[in-house]
């Protein structure tokens, strides 16, 4: 990266400002207080910046919040260094304007880089390191760094440790870790978040906190209680696992007509009470087989262990999905975060680097499930999932270390008694289809109500679902957030709004689901 002196870089990125902008005392008033902030050059976008759509729109995964008439933000700041940050919240909340974090760009509904009023964007995509430690079986992983990036790094010192994050590698460990964080993993070590056991942070006064200076609350906090509400997270400090030299996978494909509905009905049963080295995932989709759309489950399972010792508890415990020798592939654990995420197996590593993502219009939600689906709702399910051209279902196992955790440990609350959790999702083709898709969407969470669980109705917060509640530009009060705060945190969210309370009084952190601050109310 070419360096370019401070005073050149800033008195540049205000004269294109004030070029772009106008008469707008803000903008020069921000940019003024960036380059009295930080001794070094912070890279600025501006609207009529050659860049700043391309840096825009890099990380956002949902078309369907990317439309001509989507709000943008007044400015993009790309910190190289953690000063950058610490400025960025200075000067952000000296000129009263909102400011919204983006690590990955996968928020579902687009809560880390929208807003109905003016406000300013801090992406970390430059703030990515990933500094592993084989001795303390430990890492520092900076917020924009991906999944991928995470898997790599751990990989390149040791093949027998690993890491209980998320599937998708684009997806960025800040925004993954502030809202629990899970993958192939969770059955055998829980959540990415269970991991942390140090953090970095800017807060409210700018300011970088540890562990030990922010405190207890703090740092409980910001270990699932979703991102935006108490400060801008720099990196996190996480314990690696242990993981075999070898691992088996394999992913089985029955259609309705094969007997599906009988075995997902049974792997009910079966998966979350499976030894937590073995964890198998259900996906129900359609697909056209010899010109007719048939419905179909795909039983996607990874073992800790061999080929052999997989077959015989399979055999023991799940003969009914018919698994053989042949459907298993051995292969290291890196070499499986490959595999979930559709990518060649035998391919080079640096395939986990590569940050390019499907964008595409979706709309998502979830639930938790605490007693089995009778059959009878399957075939409801099958029913309603034959009318979408991409719809698609993901039913992921609790049980095992999920059950030993306590569900006030950390924000994430979703431990004992749920017996697995659901993703919907469904995407299409273009914006004028928006209103049909999401209709057909809230109309399937409509009739899986009376199978999922109640009082609240659970959803996971990384996978925001502005449906549940949505305040005018994070102004809720407790009650209003209580909404979707009980969703996703359930008794967890009366300690959220304290924390919140003590550390961001003003509210200056927020979002349309953020956590409330009762000062604020």
């Amino acid at each position: 990266m070419t360096t370019y002196s401070s005073s050149h870089f800033i008195i540049l990125s205000v004269l294109v400002f004030c070029i772009s902008l106008g008469n707008s005392s803000f903008e020069s008033d921000f940019l003024q207080c960036l380059s009295q902030q930080s001794q070094t050059s912070i890279p600025v976008y501006t609207p009529n910046n050659a860049n700043y759509t391309t840096i825009l729109e890099s990380t956002i995964q949902n078309l369907r919040l990317l439309s001509p008439t989507t709000p943008k933000p007044y400015l993009i700041v790309t910190p190289l260094l953690e000063s950058h940050v610490q400025a960025s919240v200075t000067c952000s909340r000296k000129n009263n304007i909102q400011i919204k974090t983006r690590s990955g760009g996968h928020d579902y509904e687009g809560l880390s880089y929208l807003s109905d009023i003016p406000f300013v964007v801090v992406d970390l995509n430059k703030l990515r390191s990933v500094s592993v430690d084989v001795q303390t079986e430990t890492a520092w992983i900076q917020s924009g760094a991906t999944l991928g990036e995470v898997y790599y790094n751990i990989a390149a010192k040791s093949r027998t440790l690993g890491f209980p994050g998320g599937i998708c590698s684009t997806v960025g460990a800040g925004g993954h870790f502030s809202g629990g964080g899970y993958g192939t993993l969770l059955r055998s070590y829980g959540l990415a978040a269970d991991q942390v056991i140090d953090a970095r942070i800017v807060n409210v006064d700018g300011e970088i906190l540890d562990k030990t200076t922010m405190g207890e609350d703090l740092f409980w906090a910001i270990r699932g209680g979703g991102g935006g509400s108490f400060g801008i997270v720099l990196s996190w400090k996480v314990k690696l696992v242990t993981v075999p030299s070898t691992v088996t996978v394999f992913t089985i494909f029955k259609t309705v007509q094969q007997g599906a509905t009988a075995l997902v009905y049974k792997w009910q049963d079966i998966a979350y009470n499976l030894p937590e080295e073995l964890f198998i995932r259900v996906l129900l989709d359609v697909f056209n087989q010899n010109g007719v759309r048939t419905a179909r489950a795909s039983f996607n399972s990874i073992y800790l262990g061999s080929k052999e010792n997989l077959l015989s508890l399979m055999n023991q415990r799940f003969p009914e999905l018919g698994l053989t020798s042949n459907d298993c592939t051995e292969m290291s654990w890196v070499q499986s975060t490959l595999y979930f995420y559709g990518l060649p197996v035998n391919g080079p590593l640096e395939n986990l680097l590569n940050r390019n993502q499907a964008k595409f219009f979706f709309k998502a939600k979830s639930d938790y499930v605490k007693v089995p689906i009778p059959t009878v709702g399957f075939d409801g399910i099958w029913k309603r999932l034959l009318e979408q051209d991409y719809p698609l279902l993901i039913f992921v196992p609790y049980g095992g270390k999920m059950d030993d955790i306590s569900e006030s440990s950390i924000p994430f609350p979703h431990r004992e008694g749920n017996i697995y959790q659901i993703l919907y999702l469904t995407h299409w083709g273009g914006l004028a289809e928006n209103e049909e898709r999401v209709s057909w969407m809230r109309r399937l969470y409509a009739y899986m109500a009376p199978y999922v669980s109640k009082n609240p109705r659970a959803a996971y917060v990384n996978y925001r679902d502005v449906d549940i509640g949505q305040s005018t530009n994070g102004t809720a009060t407790y009650l209003q957030a209580k909404v979707w705060g009980g969703n996703y945190f359930k008794n967890n969210y009366d300690r959220l709004v304290r924390v919140k309370t003590k550390v961001d009084p003003a509210n200056f952190f927020r979002n349309e689901q953020s956590i409330p601050s009762v000062a604020n109310a």
